[in-house]
């Protein structure tokens, strides 16, 4: 089960971990899709979003997720409370506290302000997208989608492309994917990709077809004008020239290959209009399953916090699998 209170990134999560989320995310998709199946199984639990960022799909993700489990969900609502007067991070959390909040789901644009905030507090705290570090529950619905899509990981070769250095996206893919067994390709301008990514496990590359070529997964990244300090690039056109990908360059890559973004897409910059809405584009299913996989970051947090250490058990619909069967099915 999950070991540790809080969930602040993959880096730290073992394979085992990360396979039981995925599978606890595949029953609650059920749920998403069948209103009849849902169960009120966190209806005594409180939860508070603090997003000190902008955010539409994580954010509605997550409240979603939490009301389809019966929780009680409220947003701090950051630019009308104490924050604007110079409550620290740890003061509001500290607050939030002592009001009986069992998980905090925060998004900051400091790195490493999950950490700070779970260091500080009782509640389980989840890591909604902090700085340039980690962005967890993004990953593994991409994960979660991968499976879905190619039905294990091992030696899949996956290639993201864009704004790697500012991408707290690309990072947690990349731990997560190398973890599950998968090859990882990193490829956009100089300016943009740094060679650390080879120290984490990804292949580092400037030639977008090169990256390309042969891939299972192909994944375009949102350029970050907010967390650049300019003159990266040239301008947007001549990006879109060099490294948007297209319906000609998805020849590339293998004929069953799929297309993800984790969004919002800047149509016709980063991936063109054709393929967004393409056979391959798994976009919108991602959305979905970025619900899925945080009804299961909740529901397993719910039940460490009350001492259930075989939560698979109590679940009749969540099958138990030893390491050896996890590793067949997920990982090849």
């Amino acid at each position: 089960m999950i070991t540790n209170k809080d969930i602040l990134g993959i880096r730290n999560m073992n394979s085992d971990e990360i396979l039981q989320i995925l599978e606890t995310a595949e029953i609650m998709k059920k749920r998403i899709e069948n209103k009849e199946q849902r169960e009120k199984i966190l209806k005594d639990f409180s939860i508070v979003t603090l997003f000190y960022e902008n955010s539409t799909r994580t954010k509605m993700s997550f409240t979603l997720a939490a009301k389809y489990l019966g929780a009680n969900i409220v947003d701090l609502g950051v630019s009308t409370s104490s924050v604007n007067k110079g409550e620290s991070l740890v003061d509001t959390g500290v607050t939030l506290d002592q009001m009986g909040t069992d998980i905090m789901i925060i998004r900051h644009s400091m790195s490493g302000a999950a950490n700070v905030l779970a260091r500080n507090v009782n509640a389980s705290v989840i890591n909604a997208g902090d700085g340039v570090n980690e962005h967890p529950t993004q990953a593994l619905l991409d994960l979660f989608t991968i499976y879905e899509k190619k039905k294990n990981f091992k030696d899949l070769k996956v290639v993201i492309i864009g704004d790697i250095t500012h991408s707290r996206v690309a990072r947690s893919n990349i731990f997560g994917l190398k973890k599950l067994g998968a090859n990882v390709v990193v490829a956009g301008p100089s300016t943009l990709i740094s060679k650390n990514m080879e120290c984490i496990g990804a292949k580092v590359t400037t030639d977008i077809k090169e990256a390309i070529y042969k891939a299972d997964v192909v994944m375009g990244l949102r350029i970050q004008l907010e967390r650049q300090k300019g003159g990266l690039f040239p301008d947007i056109r001549e990006y879109r020239q060099m490294f948007g990908i297209n319906k000609e360059l998805m020849k590339y890559a293998k004929e069953d290959a799929i297309l993800m973004h984790p969004g919002p897409v800047n149509r016709g910059i980063e991936l063109s209009t054709e393929i967004i809405d393409g056979d391959q584009s798994v976009i919108n299913e991602q959305v979905k399953n970025g619900v899925a996989v945080r009804m299961a970051l909740l529901y397993l947090l719910s039940e460490r916090r009350k001492g259930n250490e075989d939560i698979n058990s109590k679940w009749k619909n969540v099958r138990s699998y030893t390491k050896d069967k996890w590793n067949k099915r997920y990982i090849g």
